[in-house]
């Protein structure tokens, strides 16, 4: 269990020497106790109190690396129970099946399916993390056959899922050096897979019902020298693996409950591709690190990805894009200008009905910190010196011989203003982007 600050202040120099940054050694412990500093801060911890306080200044939970060079990912890390608290920080990673029960061709083909899924939404590339081998067959060679094609053809992590250690002894010697997770122990299985894990220097899902089986899982595997684990609770419904997910959470993050301080793996297959993808969009928002799924359909996995694009998002920071002239379209000097900001989802609302008016258009996303019009507007980020300074910085004096641009009806009240501090002749748009496309059809002329 982590230590309380007075515990933790008993083991600290009690010299109040303020090196820290804190008033006093009490404030300094109090500040350990809730995460809110590092033990390195204080210069003068003897070797024995940085043994005993190394419990109380490590992460609640373990970050987890599977893979190695570019198709690694981390999850696990995390310090909150919810979003608005401060933020995530290690997305979801969401992994796709491939059976070992296909010949070369059909793997081949499932493969290229899963690389395939790749997507863009607003600006920012999403696409699935790893590819899940599954010991279908049950026979270890043709699993080993599987985990060394996959390995030696994808860019993605592998994860290798069997039920049998001898298969995953023989996939995991297969392809050692893309570390991948090894999947999974159980009370039967743990030892014989934690020492392959440490020998292979791979992580190691753990599988049971309850959290206290989790616990023993973990503990065991940790005194065989593993100490790279993720939790695979087993619910029977969805009701069932949310709660234990939440609660395995709300223990490691509140109570400081070391056992069950690692990231968690949920299998999300199903024999509906629908009931998958809401599956594992749950599970993402509460609080798997890697969903599992076997549907190849992008119409399900974007949900997937969209969710988890969303939930890892920080809060306090709105999703921009750069501030800058952007043309949609083959552009000339007489074609329209017009301005939104530079909030992600307003950009790309504006560009996407700008290309559905078929007339090419030079758009100037505003810098107002990625808030959208009107909430920029009322904060003043967004005013006439803002518009014609950002105006003046595109130099869209030597893009276009017409002097217009086009702002948006939100904020007609400022087309005044921004003719008189830019010199330009301002038309005022539409107040709904739906509109920009009959606007720009029957109201533009150069």
């Amino acid at each position: 269990m982590a230590l309380t600050g007075l515990q933790i202040f008993k083991l600290l120099p009690k010299t109040n020497c303020k090196d820290c940054g804190k008033p006093t050694c009490l404030a300094f412990a109090m500040a350990l106790a809730s995460k809110k500093a590092s033990l390195d801060e204080c210069p003068h911890v003897s070797d024995e109190g940085k043994a005993a306080l190394e419990g109380a200044s490590a992460p609640p939970m373990k970050t987890i690396t599977v893979g190695t060079g570019e198709a690694a990912f981390e999850i696990g890390g995390e310090t909150v129970m919810f979003r608005h608290d401060e933020k995530f920080y290690r997305p979801t990673a969401v992994a796709v099946v491939l059976g070992d029960d296909l010949d070369e061709a059909a793997r081949a083909e499932r493969l290229k399916a899963i690389e395939a899924l790749q997507f863009e939404r607003v600006g920012q590339e999403i696409a699935v993390d790893a590819v899940a081998v599954r010991n279908v067959s049950g026979d270890a060679g043709t699993f080993a056959a599987a985990a060394e094609h996959v390995a030696g053809n994808t860019s993605l992590a592998v994860i290798l899922s069997s039920e049998s250690v001898d298969a995953l002894k023989a996939a995991v010697e297969k392809c050692a050096d893309k570390k991948p997770l090894i999947c999974e122990a159980t009370a039967e299985t743990v030892d014989d897979l934690a020492a392959l894990a440490k020998d292979k220097g791979c992580p190691l899902a753990v599988g049971a019902a309850t959290p206290e089986e989790l616990a023993d899982l973990t503990e065991k595997a940790k005194a065989a020298g593993c100490e790279d684990l993720i939790l695979h609770p087993r619910g029977e419904t969805t009701l069932d693996t949310l709660r234990t997910l939440s609660a395995n959470r709300q223990v490691a993050l509140r109570k400081g409950f070391r056992p069950l301080g690692f990231p968690q793996i949920v299998d999300a297959t199903a024999d509906d591709p629908a009931d998958q993808s809401v599956f594992a969009s749950s599970c993402v928002a509460k609080y798997a690190g890697i969903v599992v799924i076997d549907t190849v359909e992008p119409a399900y996995v974007l949900p997937i990805l969209t969710t988890r694009m969303n939930i890892y998002t920080d809060p306090q920071k709105p999703v921009q894009v750069e501030p800058k002239l952007y043309e949609v379209g083959e552009v000339t000097n007489q074609s329209p200008v017009m301005f939104t900001t530079n909030f992600s989802l307003t950009y790309f609302t504006v560009q996407s009905d700008v290309e559905a008016s078929r007339i090419p258009t030079y758009i100037l996303a505003v810098d107002t910190e990625g808030t959208s019009v009107l909430t920029a507007y009322s904060g003043d980020k967004l005013n006439e010196k803002v518009v014609a300074k950002a105006m003046k910085d595109a130099d869209l004096e030597s893009k276009v011989s017409h002097k217009k641009i086009i702002i948006p009806g939100a904020v007609a009240v400022m087309s005044g203003a921004l003719e008189e501090e830019s010199g330009w002749e301002v038309m005022v748009g539409p107040r709904e982007s739906a509109v920009i496309p009959k606007f720009l059809q029957t109201m533009w002329s150069a």
